[in-house]
């Protein structure tokens, strides 16, 4: 029997100073049976710090051909890729070659850090893509706020997320490996 996704709700209400973005969204996130509480939750702290009109949550985990949160513009072309975790150099060019911005956030802690000393020297030729490391304690911290309905705030100032719900807040600052866009 296969297993199905759980499914939350999230109304995320967001304040990005930086880009001068004030919004409120009820999210619908289904965890994949394979995805852990953590990386949900990093999904939904990710979606935060480039939310916009058109930024949606795909099929992710369950679709090679997606990453984890794009925005698309009218004429169907993806103007953000995002894309959690530890792709490989393939996929990296992919996402580089089909969207206007690719962003990556890494999370996997030691695992991620010898993910990125065999990629430090490959991604040099991809125009427009920024890496990002998350810390393990971070994670561990998003997923302290995890409940099936969320109250979740979002306030982002000088890269700095700060997450909060009734369940208490989480701040981070995600590292920057490569790249130099701007959100």
């Amino acid at each position: 029997m296969a297993l199905k996704a759980t499914i939350y709700k999230a109304d995320l209400t967001i304040s990005d100073m930086d880009r001068g973005y004030y919004d409120s969204h009820s999210l619908t996130i289904a965890q994949h049976p394979s995805e852990t509480i953590e990386r949900m939750m990093l999904r939904i702290a990710v979606f935060a710090l480039h939310a916009g009109e058109y930024m949606a949550f795909t099929r992710g985990i369950s679709d090679d051909d997606e990453p984890d949160l794009w925005h698309k513009n009218f004429s169907d072309e993806i103007e953000e890729w995002i894309e959690l975790g530890e792709p490989d150099e393939k996929r990296l060019r992919k996402a580089c070659g089909r969207a206007a911005k690719v962003w990556l956030y890494s999370y996997g802690g030691r695992a991620a850090d010898i993910w990125w000393q065999g990629m430090e020297g490959k991604v040099g030729r991809f125009d427009h893509l920024n890496i990002f490391s998350i810390a393990p304690e971070t994670l561990a911290e998003l997923a302290a706020l995890c409940e099936r309905s969320m109250q979740l705030n979002a306030t982002i100032q000088d890269g700095t997320l700060w997450l909060s719900s009734e369940k208490g807040s989480v701040s981070f600052t995600p590292q920057r490996l490569y790249g130099s866009g701007e959100r």
